[in-house]
């Protein structure tokens, strides 16, 4: 006789799987913590986050560029307050020189700047400079020659007019480092004698020296 067994009801309950939040409660895990920690690193919540480093960064940017800017702005006037007063100083000792010198021969001043160059003594080369362009700028006035400085004169010399032109550009260029950079610009001996060997070519063109 067979006999057919008849499935209990609760042995297939028992077999029948139990979703993941029954197991966890079966060994003691709190599966709240899962749900909180995937709303905290939702894709929103990572974005927010890296908008508002970047809005602190854009702040922080801007004020440490403002700051550059006011430090900047104060060393370019400090700086040219400096090149003013530089600029005023070579100005009354030029005007000094050549108010002493006024009425005196060319070649008397003339022997004054080569002595001043055949110094050891750079000061002495920058003066010997100075005072050749003073000569240089009273020749170019004597004879004529438009212009309110040394510069628009030269500009308005042609090479058919004045041979050595040229040296009388590079020796001014020279005269100009001197009187806008003041202690900071370096004259060496070699510089030194270039230029006046060159305030010297244009002398004796004019016939003095």
């Amino acid at each position: 006789m067979d006999y057919k067994i008849q499935d209990d009801p609760n042995t297939l309950a028992d077999n029948i799987p139990r979703p993941p939040e029954v197991y966890g409660n079966l060994f003691g895990f709190d599966t709240s913590f899962f749900d909180g920690l995937g709303g905290i690193l939702s894709l929103s919540a990572i974005l927010g986050f890296l908008a508002m480093l970047w809005n602190i960064y854009v702040i922080l940017a801007y004020i440490i560029s403002f700051i550059l800017l006011m430090i900047y702005v104060y060393a370019t006037i400090r700086w040219n307050e400096y090149l003013a007063v530089q600029s005023k100083m070579l100005r009354d000792e030029e005007a000094l020189y050549d108010e002493y010198y006024r009425g005196k021969k060319q070649h008397t001043r003339l022997d004054e700047v080569f002595a001043h160059s055949a110094s050891e003594e750079p000061n002495d080369w920058k003066l010997a400079i100075i005072e050749a362009d003073i000569i240089l700028d009273g020749l170019l006035k004597e004879r004529g020659y438009a212009g309110n400085s040394l510069g628009e004169r030269l500009r308005s010399i042609t090479p058919s007019q004045l041979s050595s032109i040229d040296d009388a550009w590079e020796a001014h260029k020279v005269r100009n480092k001197i009187a806008h950079e003041g202690a900071d610009f370096i004259l060496t001996k070699r510089l030194a004698e270039e230029t006046i060997n060159r305030y010297r070519r244009v002398f004796e063109e004019f016939g003095i020296g």
